[in-house]
């Protein structure tokens, strides 16, 4: 057995369907025929990696090897599940895109959650019928191992919309949280508001404001006067921009707060309650003072996850992302207790912890 100085949550491991592990055979019959006319197609953003985006040494796709290879070797003592199914809300053809829901979610029971308790899934949906993304919630979310509803970044309305307020129901309803995951940015409007990128890096580059205009719809709309006891998971899109955007919407509140009267609290106090953002990519300063100064100013004890992002090409290796004069209490917070937190996961005591680690 390996020991660690602190256990560790991953919140962004990507596993693929593969010819061992296929999606086929769990996409509902009377949706087959549809699937393979091209019905489940999406629209491409046209920005593609030209190394690939998965690491040259990833180990088989697998849930038992990567159970030894990834969560074994680094003491990961949960690993939360961000299947490509995350991104069927941009399938054009409403009622096919809600049954790949359906077929991701069932895929990811049976090859990963039903292989190892470690793996945590995220239940896909259709956010383009939020009353059928709902209903899909409720059928899977009661399975033990899923800890929270993804979507991706790319949407028809920001996420902050009333419309999806039956998605938001369902999960407070079983205490999931709710996640947002990148990939798909410009599919369907630009990345920027003000055009489109002419290379993978510059797009790459942009996604975290996409994660601001969401983060801002849910807070000025009023998602979390509504749903009290939402969590809302911002998966990889950094995090240096958080503080930004919580000081300048406490700035504006105080002359424009008439303009979002059902609001209590200042932005930020939403913000650190209720959203939470991860690791992975960090954003890496040139001295370790100033990254633990940035952990400082966006309440990072509070609001950061740690996150891999295993296999793909920019993954962190949790060994050597942080600082190593960083203090323990805050690595504690980060790689485990916040997401604990956030997913309703028993907080046990740090020896009990320690025995799974390793395993």
């Amino acid at each position: 057995m390996t020991t660690f100085d602190v256990p560790m949550i991953d919140c962004d491991i990507h596993p693929f369907a593969t010819e061992d592990f296929p999606l086929a055979p769990h996409i509902p019959e009377d949706f087959r025929q549809a699937v393979a006319q091209g019905q489940a197609s999406a629209p491409g953003h046209g920005y593609s990696n030209p190394f690939g985006v998965n690491r040259r040494d990833m180990p088989p796709i697998d849930a038992k090897v990567w159970a030894k290879e990834h969560l074994d070797k680094h003491g990961i003592i949960y690993g939360v599940l961000q299947p490509p199914g995350l991104s069927i809300g941009l399938t054009q053809n409403i009622d096919v895109g809600c049954a790949m829901a359906r077929a991701w979610n069932d895929w990811q029971i049976e090859n990963w959650l039903e292989v190892d308790r470690r793996y945590l899934g995220s239940i896909c949906v259709n956010m383009n019928d939020p009353v059928q993304a709902a209903a899909e919630v409720r059928r899977v979310g009661t399975h033990p191992q899923m800890v929270q509803v993804v979507v991706t970044g790319e949407s028809t309305h920001l996420y902050g919309y009333r419309s999806y307020y039956p998605v938001y129901e369902a999960c407070a309803e079983l205490g999931l949280a709710f996640a947002m995951h990148p990939g798909s940015e410009g599919s369907r409007t630009p990345v920027t508001p003000v055009g489109m990128p002419s290379s993978y890096f510059e797009w790459h580059s942009m996604i975290p404001l996409t994660f601001m205009a969401h983060c801002a719809s849910f807070i000025c709309e009023g998602v979390f006067e509504k749903f009290p006891g939402l969590k809302v998971l911002l998966v990889e899109g950094g995090f240096g921009w958080l503080p930004h955007l919580m000081w300048r919407m406490d700035k504006d509140f105080k002359s424009l707060r008439s303009t979002t009267p059902w609001l209590k609290r200042l932005p930020s106090e939403y913000v650190i309650d209720h959203i939470r953002v991860t690791t992975q990519p960090i954003e890496e300063t040139e001295t370790s003072e100033q990254l633990i100064q940035l952990f400082g100013m966006m309440h990072a004890e509070k609001t950061l996850c740690f996150a891999s992002d295993f296999p793909h090409w920019d993954f962190d290796n949790p060994r050597r992302v942080f600082p190593p004069r960083m203090d323990r209490e805050l690595k504690e917070r980060i790689f485990y207790r916040n997401a604990a937190e956030t997913y309703g996961l028993e907080i046990a005591e740090e020896r009990s912890l320690e025995s799974e680690v390793g395993r």
